[in-house]
């Protein structure tokens, strides 16, 4: 058995031998946790967990617990066991820019439940309640008399408050309170207001919106089985759909420029801005009828060049559908994936709003408020979080891939598929935490390696947005932000995923598996050009028609609502539901196309169907790739120059 990490001998060996592969880069990932973890341990243990939950007040006390001495910051070290609230004294006076309120913050013991119109009222409440709502050196009994009561209460009158479910502030009751800063807010959302009627027909339509979705789930595995079915009918019922559409679309085209010149020459004699304004039209008519009419040509030359090719798309959507009902358990893998993303989500942002409230205290110049705040090398513990964002993000989504690659590689590479393992897709996981999570990890930081270049660009050019500078390198800003978006495109799609289908035969690391996958996918050039082509084209479509579908569907329905813009706004959500539902489901299908299509190329390049080297490929390819040959004759090994 090899040692991790070592191979001698370059060969492709279909699940023939296992071992551990990128095995640094699992070390440098687990570390990498590590220190993700860590950074949340610290803001639990410096109190930022803490502070967040419980509150803390102006002078560095956390609500609800006994607090030590901060040095130089009056009225810290208090013991607040019995105050767990925080009470601002002027809670609408909020800082939009920053996101904070600009108030003295103080751990109360009780919100007040009703309004206090005047210092007697804050008298009374705190006699009764214990609870003080002025600061803390001033005593309750004495609030109507104390000259400091202008400045260290709050300000009258104290609307009724109640603290939030999770996070212990008191909050007002009345959000009336804020229209000094939403005055605009308020009036938008008023009784009339568009968006008032469109959140009212959200939720008088919420049924039929929770239908609508069950239906696009319902509509996206339909497609699964036709798609099964009837691949070849679909495949060139819509290869058809769009010759014709590009033919009719250069047609209509041209007919309006001819009768744009026809009409211009005959009414634009007497007006002079007219006439100009009619030629710029006809020259622009012109210019698209032009570009139509050579991409309709190219789009004809490509059609019949690769004519015979398509025979193979339609056969990798046969077996495609065929390896879903082996392994119907690839349709829940979005689900799963989505639900790992979402916890690691919640997470990161909570350890983000841990970091905001963690660091040492500080007092605000302005306000004289003691805040804390990340400095010195602590600040960049918020940049290692974000990159922490980006790459276990892209690590989970690799995860996915490598385990649908390693289920379809397992049914493409055996034989006989009434022995293929009790759980397919369980055995693919087992076996990449097993050997492969390197491979994955390594794949996901080249991914964060392009990501992160393109979202600090973007950073900037919000920052710098109608400042002179960003006007003159908005250009170059924007053409390096679209390069490393297509780079990023490029990687994910054509070479990481292609490399974990390797991995997943082969047992290699991430860069030998990237490079042999490539060489394979050049000497089938014209094969991976028809299948991105037809076929990608193919699961648009579907998508498309999974979207017009539902929303055809919600139209009928929600015709009951009879205004328009009532039914507007959930028409919108279910159809950007239904559209994302069609992707996962859709995306797991191309995978799926393109790892049969890797085992295929594979299966052609290193076998001929002579004994000892008979293929592994289901019969429907050999059908659909056999174009000189019978099938019987291309199973009996007539040779590899009539696969390529």
């Amino acid at each position: 058995r090899p040692r991790c990490g070592s191979r001698t001998k370059r060969e492709w060996r279909p699940l023939e031998d296992r071992s551990c592969t990128d095995l640094p880069w699992l070390l440098l990932f687990t570390v990498f946790c590590v220190g993700m973890g860590s950074i949340c341990s610290f803001t639990i243990v410096t109190g930022g967990a803490a502070r967040l939950v419980f509150g803390y007040d102006s002078y560095g006390n956390t609500c609800g617990r006994r607090n030590e001495v901060i040095e130089g910051v009056r009225l810290s070290g208090l013991d607040h066991t019995d105050r767990k609230f925080i009470f601002f004294l002027d809670p609408c006076n909020v800082d939009i820019v920053q996101r904070k309120i600009k108030s003295t913050a103080l751990c109360v013991s009780l919100c007040p439940t009703e309004e206090l119109k005047t210092y007697q009222d804050l008298k009374s409440f705190a006699m009764l309640n214990g609870s003080e709502l002025c600061s803390y050196e001033l005593a309750g009994h004495k609030y109507p008399a104390l000259p400091e009561r202008f400045s260290k209460c709050p300000k009258l009158p104290v609307p009724p408050s109640k603290p939030l479910p999770v996070f212990n502030r008191c909050t007002p009751v009345d959000i009336s309170c804020y229209a000094k800063f939403a005055e605009a807010v308020v009036t938008f959302v008023s009784d009339n207001s568009v968006l008032h009627r469109l959140i009212a027909g959200v939720a008088a339509s919420k049924e039929i919106i929770i239908g609508l979705c069950v239906l696009a789930l319902v509509l996206s595995m339909i497609l699964m089985v036709i798609i099964r079915y009837i691949s070849a009918v679909l495949v060139w019922i819509l290869t058809a759909m769009v010759v014709l559409g590009s033919l009719a679309g250069t047609s209509v085209l041209w007919w309006l420029y001819i009768d744009h010149r026809l009409y211009g020459n005959y009414t634009t004699n007497q007006v002079t801005e007219e006439a100009e304004l009619n030629r710029e039209n006809g020259q622009a008519l012109l210019v698209y009828a032009g570009a139509a009419t050579a991409f309709t040509i190219i789009l004809l030359l490509l059609m019949l060049f690769m004519r015979k090719r398509v025979a193979l798309t339609i056969a990798l959507f046969h077996v495609a559908g065929k390896v879903f009902i082996h392994l119907p358990l690839l349709t829940l893998q979005p689900f799963v994936t989505f639900f790992a993303l979402l916890l690691f989500w919640i997470y990161w942002i909570l350890v983000l709003l841990f970091l905001g409230t963690s660091g040492n205290s500080v007092q605000n110049e302005e306000t004289g408020l003691t805040e804390f705040r990340l400095t010195g090398p602590l600040q960049y513990l918020t940049w290692y979080h974000a990159v922490g964002l980006v790459w276990i993000t892209e690590f989970i989504l690799a995860c996915q891939q490598m385990t649908v690659a390693g289920a379809v590689v397992t049914y493409y590479f055996t034989r006989d598929k009434n022995r293929l393992p009790v759980t397919p897709i369980l055995s693919s996981v087992l076996r990449l935490v097993r050997y492969h999570l390197g491979t994955v990890a390594k794949g996901a930081f080249i991914i964060t390696l392009v990501k992160i270049p393109r979202l600090f660009l973007m950073y900037i050019h919000n920052q710098l947005k109608g400042k002179f500078l960003i006007t003159t390198l908005s250009p170059a800003l924007c053409f390096f932000i679209q390069c490393t978006t297509c780079h990023d495109s490029l990687i994910r799609s054509f070479i990481s995923q292609n490399a974990y289908a390797a991995t997943a035969i082969n047992s290699t690391g991430f860069c030998t598996s990237a490079r042999d996958a490539f060489v394979i996918l050049v000497e089938n050039a014209l094969r991976v050009a028809t299948i991105n082509a037809v076929g990608d084209f193919v699961l648009f479509l579907g998508k498309v028609l999974i979207v017009t579908s539902t929303a055809f569907a919600g139209v009928l329905l929600l015709n009951y609502q009879r205004d328009y813009a009532e039914w507007l706004l959930p028409l919108i959500i279910v159809c950007l539901f239904s559209f994302l539902v069609a992707h996962c489901f859709l995306s797991i299908f191309e995978i799926v196309v393109d790892v049969l299509f890797l085992c295929f190329a594979i299966d052609t390049k290193y076998n001929d169907g002579t004994p000892g080297k008979e293929f592994f490929m289901d019969k429907a390819l050999m059908v659909g790739t056999c174009t000189h040959k019978t099938a019987t004759s291309c199973g009996q090994g007539i040779g590899h120059h009539y696969w390529t």
